[in-house]
């Protein structure tokens, strides 16, 4: 999935303006975070996703009015439990949307922008700041400003500079939020250069997986079908706990980019099996299958059937993990996410 930064570059580069979603605030198990991000062009074509279904499609319909007086407008939608099945998920949620008119021809807005191309391409984490105003609820140029640690960019005030020293007081733990300084209205929209481990499967294994990722600094996620084991009594440091209603159907995986690390410790065979067709459809940094080398080969045998090819195969580390003839889930555990570093961390060709 390509990343919603290189489409931003692409509509400006081509002078053509754009509506741009972020998702703000989440309750429940909508099935996209806060800070996700749907670019939405004049022809009413989208660039990325807010979680498909009914508020993505109210989101397009609302963009019309943006495209018309240029005023952003902050929704709330409710993901009904309906809609959530029909995404894969159990229960639904509420999400709060930021709908902004980003003005091609706005020189400042173009200048911000290109500056938070450039920072994630270099791999820097920076924090955008938008300021909400309450008059004519145009967003300009004007009205944005990028900080990291120790840069600056943008028109200085004494109100933004405030937030500025706001977010920096921790600013590796910034979250998306909205602030308010001297009766002006502001966004604080982190972006960090953050990895996910997305766990598939909540058995034990996983449990003892989740836990090391989380300390590793990756943002880490773990899905199952039965609520019974995916729940936060059994996994407190998990980033999100996501009970899906199947592995076989799911509709969320454009969650997965090349960021991801894909671990598939789920129940059964059939199950790994039908995980891995789904990701391999992704460009998932990653992917990782438990199992024995007879298990592979059945595995792998069905999905050649299924029109994969080797090629496709060669990207799956299965089995799963470093050789450390690792027996207990703790051993285990370690043993994937010495992988996941090895990746990570080591360079292109020393990777497998």
């Amino acid at each position: 999935m390509e990343d919603i930064y290189e489409l931003v570059k692409k509509q400006l580069d081509k002078k053509e303006s754009f509506v741009l979603a972020t998702i703000l605030k989440k309750s429940g198990s909508a099935p996209r975070e806060e800070g996700t991000k749907m670019l939405i062009k004049r022809d009413f074509s989208i660039g990325g996703t807010i979680g498909g279904g009914l508020a993505e499609a109210m989101t397009i319909k609302l963009a019309a009015r943006v495209f018309e007086n240029g005023a952003y407008t902050i929704e709330n939608f409710m993901l009904s439990n309906k809609d959530a099945a029909q995404q894969g998920m159990v229960c639904g949620g509420d999400i709060s949307v930021l709908l902004e008119y980003v003005n091609c021809y706005d020189s400042r807005m173009v200048d911000i922008y290109k500056k938070a191309i450039e920072l994630k391409h270099g791999g820097n984490d920076f924090v955008m700041i938008t300021r909400l105003p309450d008059n004519n609820r145009r967003i300009k140029g004007t009205d944005k400003w990028i900080c990291t640690e120790t840069g600056f960019y943008g028109t200085e005030n004494e109100e933004v500079l405030e937030v500025v020293k706001h977010v920096r007081e921790d600013f590796s733990g910034t979250k998306i939020q909205e602030v308010t300084v001297r009766g002006e209205r502001y966004i604080i929209e982190p972006f960090f250069d953050i990895e996910s481990v997305f766990i598939f499967g909540a058995g034990h294994v996983a449990q003892r997986i989740a836990d090391i990722t989380k300390k590793l600094g990756f943002y880490t996620v773990v899905m199952d079908d039965r609520e019974e084991f995916a729940n936060r009594e059994r996994f407190e440091t998990a980033d999100e706990v996501r009970v899906i209603q199947s592995f076989n159907d799911m509709e969320n995986y454009d969650i997965i980019d090349s960021s991801s690390y894909i671990v598939i410790v789920t129940r059964g065979h059939a199950f790994d099996k039908d995980v891995l067709a789904q990701v391999l459809r992704t460009d998932a940094k990653y992917i990782g299958m438990i199992g024995s080398r007879s298990k592979r080969e059945h595995v792998y045998n069905s999905l050649l059937n299924e029109g994969f090819t080797p090629s496709d195969l060669e990207r799956v580390h299965c089995p799963i993990g470093l050789n450390i003839y690792a027996q207990t889930p703790e051993e285990i555990a370690v043993s994937i996410a010495a992988e996941l570093i090895k990746v990570k961390r080591g360079p292109q060709n020393e990777r497998r």
